[in-house]
């Protein structure tokens, strides 16, 4: 039996405080909708992102499979900060906040 698939969207992403001095990588299925919640936690929340105010996106991938997005967030997780600069820099040289353009 052959199964038809509909396309889909999945995105691995990297965040960042207001001063930009910490990473923060994500992989996630809506990513306007994720960014939502890093910036508005839930009251008393204990997640990393929260306690560090990581909610400025400067980085994104898109991919339509899933666990080519997941292989991709795990890699990247694995990079060293000097790495992970120069992918942001290659796609987001100002690292400017990109949130309201997704």
């Amino acid at each position: 039996m052959q199964h038809t698939f509909g396309s889909h969207n999945y995105y691995v992403y990297i965040i960042t405080n207001k001063i930009k001095t910490v990473l923060y990588i994500g992989f996630t299925t809506d990513l306007k909708e994720r960014l939502y919640y890093h910036a508005n936690p839930e009251p008393h929340s204990k997640a990393f992102t929260a306690k560090y105010k990581y909610c400025y996106l400067i980085y994104f991938e898109h991919y339509q499979d899933v666990q080519i997005a997941i292989d991709r967030e795990t890699q990247l997780k694995k990079w060293n900060r000097a790495k992970k600069e120069n992918l942001i820099n290659g796609f987001n040289p100002q690292w400017r906040f990109l949130n309201n353009e997704v």
